[in-house]
């Protein structure tokens, strides 16, 4: 493909030669000619002269570079664009496999594809080019829109309605019991778990991911949200649109979050927390109060994130603190 042709496909900019062909795309160190690769910001300078790419992702023309540019105000979104053109997955053969095991009922959408050793319960809707991978369980009572991929091993049991387009990684589980139990003189009795999962369009969810049914009405996942490996949504837990789920989250039931809100790794959340829009948790953070809408929260439990960087501020400098006021104790003994 000629650079312009790229281009072109990507809504960007050239700088350079147009008819440079390209044919993949790599990390600028990797990069073999024939290459374009990304250079996100000034960071990288030092490594473009021993690169070996044809062309290069860049925010803004590099005056010194004498190779071929595509200019881009998000250079990342672009690079983006280059790997899912450049890079074209084999196509899965459509079709249900004689091995697989497919319940009453099931509507099947066109071009679908039914890998060897899918169970399908009954009542299931699969919409057209929906792909079921090897090993994987459906329930009864599920439905999963047009164009979704379910990668191997995955399990979705019953009553989980699974929008459009939307990937579901290998070991994941969607509609397990929620985690709920009240106690008796015999110990905890488990409460019916009867509720669903919805899960909106354009969701991506990692490996060995859990999300947990409602107790009753629905967990839900909003449209364009994406779930980090080994993270967990626990019953009638609500996500908005376009969240981010970093790795090894834990969100206790009945959590709330707004739309565009990004959890960092290892945040705990608890159980009735209401996240706000746009707001932002720091790595390893435990909340345990609701966060308004766009602030940035750190910490355990989390607070403002100014005012745990002070906080980290101070308790760095504790043991200089303890041997002045010794000091200062010993000048008032001696008094």
């Amino acid at each position: 493909m000629k650079l312009k042709e790229l281009a072109i496909l990507t809504g960007s900019t050239i700088s350079g030669d147009p008819e440079v062909e390209i044919t993949g795309v790599s990390g600028i160190i990797d990069a073999a000619e024939g290459d374009i690769t990304l250079l996100a910001d000034n960071k990288n300078l030092g490594s473009i002269s021993g690169s070996n790419a044809s062309a290069f992702i860049v925010k803004e023309e590099i005056k010194d570079l004498k190779k071929s540019m595509l200019i881009s105000d998000n250079p990342r979104f672009i690079f983006a664009r280059a790997l899912e053109i450049l890079h074209v997955e084999p196509s899965q053969p459509s079709g249900v496999s004689d091995k697989a095991v497919i319940g009453e009922n099931v509507v099947l959408g066109a071009d679908i594809s039914i890998h060897p050793l899918a169970y399908i319960g009954s009542n299931v809707s699969l919409g057209a080019r929906v792909t079921i991978s090897p090993g994987a369980y459906i329930g009864d009572n599920v439905s999963i829109d047009e164009d979704s991929i379910i990668y191997p091993n995955v399990t979705i049991r019953e009553k989980v309605t699974i929008g459009k387009k939307v990937i579901i990684h290998s070991g994941t589980v969607i509609g397990s019991d929620g985690f709920g139990y009240v106690p008796d003189k015999s110990g905890h009795y488990k409460i019916p778990q009867i509720g669903g999962v919805i899960i909106g369009d354009r969701v991506e969810i990692g490996a060995n991911v859990t999300i947990d049914r409602a107790t009753t009405g629905n967990t839900i996942i909003g449209s364009g949200s994406k779930i980090d490996n080994l993270s967990h949504v626990a019953h009638n837990a609500k996500l908005g649109k376009n969240c981010m789920i970093i790795a090894q989250v834990g969100i206790s039931g009945s959590v709330e979050i707004g739309d565009g809100a990004i959890l960092a790794g290892q945040v705990g959340v608890s159980d009735h927390v209401k996240i706000g829009r746009n707001a932002k948790v720091g790595a390893k953070s435990g909340i345990a109060k609701d966060i308004p809408e766009g602030q940035v929260h750190s910490g355990i439990p989390a607070i403002p994130h100014g005012s745990w960087l002070r906080a980290q501020n101070i308790f760095s400098k504790l043991p200089e603190y303890i041997k002045r006021l010794q000091k200062l104790e010993r000048k008032l003994e001696d008094k």
